[in-house]
């Protein structure tokens, strides 16, 4: 598939691989925007991948669209295998307190809770992007077996760390805030903190591992243990 490349106002350039969402394809867009940003033009602002898209921000005080467009073209030739995120482990307790929907998702779809469970922990996720929420990670790979729809009146207040399903998709909620995801779980890891740089745990491109714990074994929010940045 080819991507198209237009102007994203008079300070960005955007290349979009259509309206899909498909794991190679979002390997692709994370391949591409780890090449922009390595290349460190001048110019550049920020590269912002999403679905199936990269933004590239600029500055037009100091380039052209066209410029950008001439350096940018030659990078939509790399192999998605080039860039490789972060195994990143969060821990869950499933069900309970924690994650009050599961039992909804397990009905909907003709399962058990621990059917539920061993589905959503098996395989690894690729953060597709962020958004919604800062740290908010949009996550690739579910097994559609465990789909289910959003709440018909989403929650006023939904815990930091509390991880969701909505439609095909699953998802960690960084901060508390209200939302209309089916929560089967929580984590006790800390996604946003605005004291560390980055102040997101999860990045565009990780990869995303589910670890079942104990209700025992959590405890308050607490840092990654790879420590502030590191990779």
């Amino acid at each position: 598939m080819q991507p198209t490349i237009k102007p994203a106002g008079d300070s960005a350039l955007l290349v979009s691989f259509g309206e899909v969402i498909d794991e190679e394809v979002n390997a692709k867009i994370h391949a591409i925007a780890d090449a922009v940003e390595k290349a460190n033009f001048e110019w550049l602002v920020e590269v912002v991948p999403a679905y199936s898209t990269v933004y590239v921000f600029y500055d037009p005080l100091k380039v052209s669209f066209s410029e950008v467009r001439e350096a940018i073209e030659p990078f939509l030739q790399v192999s998605p295998e080039s860039f490789e995120g972060r195994l990143v482990e969060v821990p869950v307790v499933y069900g309970g307190r924690y994650g009050p929907d599961i039992g909804f998702v397990a009905e909907h779809n003709g399962l058990s809770v621990d059917d539920v469970i061993e589905i959503h922990s098996r395989p690894t996720y690729r953060v597709y992007f962020l958004g919604f929420l800062p740290g908010f990670a949009y996550l690739g790979g579910m097994d559609e077996r465990i789909a289910a729809p959003r709440l018909e009146k989403p929650r006023l207040k939904v815990p930091a760390g509390s991880v969701g399903i909505a439609g095909r998709q699953t998802g960690i909620y960084p901060l508390e805030s209200p939302g209309g995801w089916r929560l089967i779980g929580r984590t006790p890891l800390r996604l946003f903190n605005p004291e560390r740089e980055p102040p997101t745990l999860l990045r565009p491109g990780d990869i995303v591992r589910f670890v079942p714990i104990d209700e025992s074994e959590f405890r308050e929010p607490y840092e990654a243990e790879w420590g502030e940045g590191d990779d």
